[in-house]
């Protein structure tokens, strides 16, 4: 598949993203043909560990490829958009668990899909250009692939801090990446000879690097207390109260996401808590979206933001106090037989 470059190289098994025209976009094929490979080489002597990097100089991923998901979900067909979002979360869940290690190399944007492939592994690097977010509140979605886990496990860091990246889609700078999505930071000059020394000695020392300044550990504790407690609308209404600049940059994204998936996920990391399992994640973030076309938002995000581009999406709900518990607890609840399994 020219999308995606698998191979064997001195017992590591490399996975590389090959559509840098399209920011490495995640479609369903190259979801698959990265879950077939992961079962090949689980039990596979010949492979050690596994790497993940991307061509391009702009995205490791910058998410799923969603035009397919449009297209079936304006006809009303649903089915695509829930195998799609059913067969990638296994795929991120094989990706948590898998007993091997697994790298990556996220430069550039990663968001999204990109999250899920390569934010679940034992060894997550980023580099200089590196961006990690999870936008999907402006596109009536939720943080998903698994996202909710790493948002819900930063509770342990500062109580609301998952629910300001999540909910605002705050993109993470290289060293800030390393709050939950990433391990450490190497200049990204370095890389090449990088993955060579793993490639040639999986157990390689890799050499420090000195990380540029944080953008918003100086902010971390005063923003992430404007998510700890409250309803949607109580946050925002703290928020426009806070003059800091962070403060009112996230008053403003919160004003343009889609309300009805900032209630759903502020709710879902509640419901989760700091020691969820990554099955329990995917689990509850597989609600949403299994719903996310019939009753959400999520097909009048993507035309405002791919599709038409104005950029002024008309939501369900006109506010964030316009949503109602019995509207999320709707979203959230149990999908009976439709229920995401792992196997």
């Amino acid at each position: 598949m020219t999308d995606i470059h698998i191979r064997i190289e001195n017992q590591t098994g490399r996975i590389t993203l090959n559509r840098p025209a399209a920011l490495n976009a995640m479609t369903y094929d190259m979801c698959m043909a990265i879950d077939a490979a992961l079962r090949d080489w689980r039990d596979n002597p010949a492979v050690v560990q596994v790497m993940f990097d991307a061509e391009g100089d702009k995205a490791f991923c910058a998410g799923g490829d969603i035009a397919e998901l449009y297209r079936t979900g304006r006809a009303g067909d649903y089915a695509y958009g829930r195998r799609f979002w059913r067969d990638e979360y296994r795929v991120n869940a094989m990706i948590a668990a898998y007993p091997k290690p697994v790298i990556s190399f996220l430069h550039g944007f990663t968001m999204g899909g990109g999250v899920g492939i390569g934010c679940h592994g034992s060894l997550r690097i980023v580099g200089d250009s590196s961006r990690i977010a999870l936008p999907e509140c402006g596109i009536g979605l939720v943080p998903d692939v698994g996202g909710s886990r790493i948002l819900a496990r930063l509770d342990r860091v500062a109580p609301g801090l998952g629910a300001w990246i999540g909910a605002t889609g705050l993109r993470l700078a290289h060293v800030d990446a390393t709050l939950g999505f990433a391990d450490r930071f190497q200049h990204q000059s370095t890389w090449e000879e990088t993955k060579s020394l793993l490639i040639g000695n999986n157990k390689a020392t890799l050499p420090d690097a000195t990380p540029p300044d944080s953008e918003i550990r100086p902010h971390l504790a005063r923003m992430a207390a404007h998510f700890a407690t409250g309803t949607p609308a109580e946050i925002l209404e703290s928020l426009k109260a806070d003059p800091s600049e962070p403060a009112q940059t996230a008053a403003k994204a919160l004003q343009r996401a889609c309300p009805l998936s900032v209630a759903c996920h502020i709710e879902i990391l509640r419901r989760l808590g700091p020691d969820c399992s990554m099955e329990d994640a995917l689990r509850m973030e597989y609600r949403f979206t299994w719903r996310c076309m019939e009753h959400g938002d999520f097909l009048e995000g993507i035309r405002a933001q791919i599709i038409d581009k104005d950029r002024s999406p008309k939501w369900r709900h006109a506010s964030l106090a316009a949503v109602t518990a019995a509207e999320v607890e709707a979203m959230l609840a149990p999908l009976g037989d439709d229920e995401l399994t792992f196997h």
